[in-house]
Parts: structure tokens; sequence; C-alpha cells
């Protein structure tokens, strides 16, 4: 078991309130369990289906790994002008 730091930004930030959230994971976790993790958190319903997630600064697809040591940070949907 290990616990992963995930950053938060914009409406995602507002609807946690915070701007990082503290998750357990079983070790060989991926961003799939990461986020059926987050989803399970009483906030976590402000998810869209497949939010973006980034990996050590790369988009990450659901089968990618992660562990402790890894930057990890969930990206809001953007709207441009």
């Amino acid at each position: 078991m290990s616990t992963v730091t995930v950053q938060l930004f914009a409406s995602y930030a507002d609807a946690f309130g915070a701007s990082t959230i503290q998750i357990q994971l079983e070790d060989g976790s991926t961003v799939a369990d990461l986020l059926s993790q987050i989803r399970s958190q009483p906030a976590g319903q402000v998810l869209p289906g497949m939010p973006r997630v980034a990996v050590n600064r790369k988009f990450a697809s659901p089968s990618e790994p992660v562990a402790a040591r890894d930057e990890i940070a969930l990206i809001p949907p953007v709207a441009g002008g």
C-alpha cells in the first residue's frame, strides 16, 4: 500500500476544497485504479467519464502504472476563445 499525491486545478480544486489530495493505492495500481479511488470520495462525482490525468508531466492512459514517487495531476476541461 502506498500514498500518492494528486494535484488538482480549477474546478477540481474547487470541488475538493484543496489543491492536492492524498490517495491510498495498492502497489502496482494504474491510473484507472487511481480514478476509481478518487471517484469514491465525496467530491469524486465531479470527474467526467474519462478525465485527463498526467503522470510525471505526460498525459497518461488508464493502464499507466502509478507509484508514490510520481507527480500526478488531474487536468480539468478547459475552454478557450
